[in-house]
């Protein structure tokens, strides 16, 4: 098991941290940096003892692709082999909570571990001016998933990482709060239509307009050529009942729009009262945290919509409620 002894320095995210954060992924570190979506923990991603650290301080499989950001359409050019589809989407959603995965390009940098072991990779340019400022001092593409336990929540604040890594990572660049709090929707352009891997922060709707197709959806049982398509992931120590219009003896309340406001819940957070789906993605692992932190032993979910940002918030909702390995 290893052996977790960092001095991890949490600091404001100002011109000279993220100088010396820069240093430091150059020299094989992990920096923890701010996204528009959430936290992520960043590693230098042609450097594969980097990339293992990242996954050793996660705890996360390594059959689990890591997604590799860069500054700029000229930089995933470099790792990917991008198709018109692709194209098509950098030119209308970077920077920004769009994810790609394309076929590696044979100038590719990224480490195999970094990308699982697959001839193609994941692509991002986040939307948030620490990361970018971080990626461009660093000069190379950082692998950078949720900074968080494998499996666990999504941190949408300094201190959410800070709860589950001090310790583990050298810096922990404060950005303050995530704007979008869910993470970035994953699209394949790997030939042919292109396939909705994972719903995120960017909608399927926006997506299909601005390929003027429609999406083909991701095989479950397949195995995972992207973040977040585990079954069980995004989970709190609580066991989630999804769907609830009523509560069940001890259960704490995550509630959207009122709809368990009169169920007398002892403890209870709603994601949005005026059901705004734009909020309750921005505050879902926030929440989730909270009432993981209250000690509920179980959550009933209030039912969400299944349109727009919705359909991401229920995705992370399914895996959350998903079997995990301790109940079999």
């Amino acid at each position: 098991m290893p052996q977790f002894q960092r001095q991890t320095r949490l600091a404001p995210a100002n011109p000279q941290a993220i100088a010396e954060a820069a240093a430091c992924l150059r020299a094989g570190g992990l920096v923890a940096m701010p996204t528009e979506t959430v936290y992520g923990l960043a590693a230098d991603a042609t450097d594969e003892r980097a990339v293992a650290a990242i996954y050793a301080a996660k705890g996360r499989p390594r059959f689990n692709p890591l997604i590799a950001h860069v500054a700029d359409a000229a930089a995933a050019g470099r790792e990917g082999r991008l198709d018109d589809f692709a194209r098509r989407l950098i030119e209308a959603f970077w920077p920004g909570p769009l994810t790609i995965v394309a076929p590696v390009a044979a100038t590719c940098r990224v480490s195999l571990l970094a990308r699982a072991g697959l001839d193609t990779l994941a692509l991002r340019c986040p939307d948030h001016p620490v990361a970018q400022a971080l990626i461009a001092a660093a000069g190379v593409p950082l692998a950078a998933p949720s900074a968080n336990r494998s499996g666990r929540l999504s941190p949408t604040t300094a201190a959410h990482v800070a709860a589950d890594l001090d310790g583990r990572v050298d810096w922990i660049l404060d950005g303050g709060p995530a704007r979008r709090g869910v993470e970035s929707t994953i699209v394949a352009c790997l030939g042919g239509a292109p396939r909705l891997l994972r719903p995120g922060a960017l909608t399927s709707e926006r997506v299909e307009a601005a390929l003027g197709v429609a999406l083909d959806r991701a095989t479950p049982g397949r195995a995972p050529i992207a973040p977040g398509q585990l079954a069980s992931h995004y989970a709190p120590r609580a066991r989630l009942r999804l769907g609830a219009r009523r509560l069940q003896a001890g259960e704490a309340a995550l509630d959207f729009a009122g709809a368990l406001a009169d169920a007398g819940a002892a403890v209870r957070l709603d994601l949005s009262p005026s059901g705004d789906l734009d909020e309750a993605a921005a505050r879902l692992f926030a929440c989730l945290r909270a009432l993981d932190d209250d000690g509920a032993a179980r959550i009933a979910v209030a039912p969400i919509p299944e349109r727009g940002l919705g359909a991401a918030i229920n995705d992370r909702l399914r895996r959350a409620a998903a079997p995990r390995e301790d109940d079999v």
